[in-house]
């Protein structure tokens, strides 16, 4: 049994003496409990009923920068096999219990990025708790590319095509092993934001999303608190149902280089004239691959084709491999005028 499971705190006496005591009077772990607390639960240590009480007293408290980063820097010690390319992409870390109802872009942005220069990487599992809906991993299965990746073939992949995915049961499999037992919790717990925190590609540049803008410091400041990586540029915005996809209207951006800024982007100003609803599909890994298909082949010239490619653009700007948004989204556009986001995701579905 290492030191971290062999402490003071196993998570029983933590709902006792700490964070058990309900919203507004419980306390929060300092970093020695928390990496004790994970280290535990990776183990398998806590029975069921403890662990579950422990996540929702979490919920219900909130966990703190440095919780959130002590239980990070856990996963990676303890259950992601980092893989790292010998280029530095954009590491997009979209949540990984999927969407219900809106396309997901963030393929076919990622392969535009990777056209016009911005290595991309994206990394889901599979139906995960708690809505188990459609994340990267489906939208790329509809696409015929191999998904069921080591973590060194998705380095490789990320070095030969610009566009690399990471499946969650390949490089981080502690976490995935919770699955069952998430599930039964039936609400979100902590593990939902730190799993799209792993970064298996030892990234420094984070692309992210959020619900609301004071989660987006809460995150800033988490990476700021871990010891397991460092990442000097951070871009998260509210994105289309808690995804990497930036809304149609108004939608909240945080960034942050070494100081922190927010502000808005308004799809009105780039000349795109669409609704949320416009964004809709039936089926999401389905519909997501035939629009990212239609639209990297010139197939389709309309809100879709907009929508990839301002998701494009901010991931070229994340990277800072263009100044500004509107200069990423010229870039973006040549490179669908000229069919090289379709060369990628060819060159993609031969890997």
């Amino acid at each position: 049994m290492s030191e971290l499971t062999s402490g003071e705190w196993p998570l029983r006496r933590l709902m006792t003496e700490v964070v058990g005591s309900g919203h507004k009077s419980a306390d929060d772990m300092s970093r020695v409990q928390a990496r004790e607390a994970f280290a535990r639960i990776l183990q398998g240590e806590p029975e069921e009923t403890t662990l579950g009480a422990f996540w929702l007293a979490n919920r219900w408290k909130r966990n703190t920068p440095t919780e959130l980063a002590a239980f990070t820097d856990v996963m990676r010690k303890r259950s992601v096999e980092a893989a790292e390319p010998s280029c530095d992409p954009v590491d997009c870390g979209a949540n990984y219990d999927g969407k219900h109802t809106s396309a997901l872009l963030g393929v076919g942005a990622g392969l535009v990025a990777a056209a016009a220069g911005t290595p991309v990487v994206v990394h889901s599992g599979d139906r995960v708790p708690t809505q188990e809906a459609d994340a990267y991993r489906h939208v790329l299965d509809a696409l015929d590319v191999r998904t069921d990746l080591s973590a060194a073939e998705s380095a490789a992949m990320t070095e030969e095509i610009g566009f690399g995915f990471y499946y969650q049961p390949r490089f981080n499999p502690g976490v995935t092993a919770l699955s069952d037992r998430r599930a039964q919790m039936g609400v979100r717990t902590f593990l939902n934001t730190i799993e799209t925190l792993a970064n298996p590609a030892n990234a420094t540049v984070h692309l992210g999303s959020f619900y609301h803008l004071p989660f987006a410091k809460r995150i800033v400041d988490t990476f700021g608190e871990m010891d397991t990586q460092s990442v000097d540029r951070i871009i998260m915005f509210q994105g289309l149902e808690g995804y990497d996809d930036i809304r149609p209207g108004t939608t909240v951006v945080a960034e942050y280089d070494g100081t922190f800024d927010d502000y808005e982007i308004e799809t009105a100003e780039y000349g795109m004239d669409f609704e949320r609803e416009d964004l809709a599909v039936g089926d999401v890994a389905a519909d997501s691959a035939a629009v990212t298909e239609a639209v990297l082949a010139g197939e389709r010239e309309d809100h879709f084709a907009d929508a990839i490619a301002l998701n494009a653009a901010l991931r070229i700007y994340a990277r800072e491999d263009a100044g500004s948004l509107s200069e990423g989204l010229s870039m973006a556009r040549d490179v669908l005028a000229s069919g090289a986001g379709a060369d990628r995701l060819d060159q993609l579905r031969a890997f």
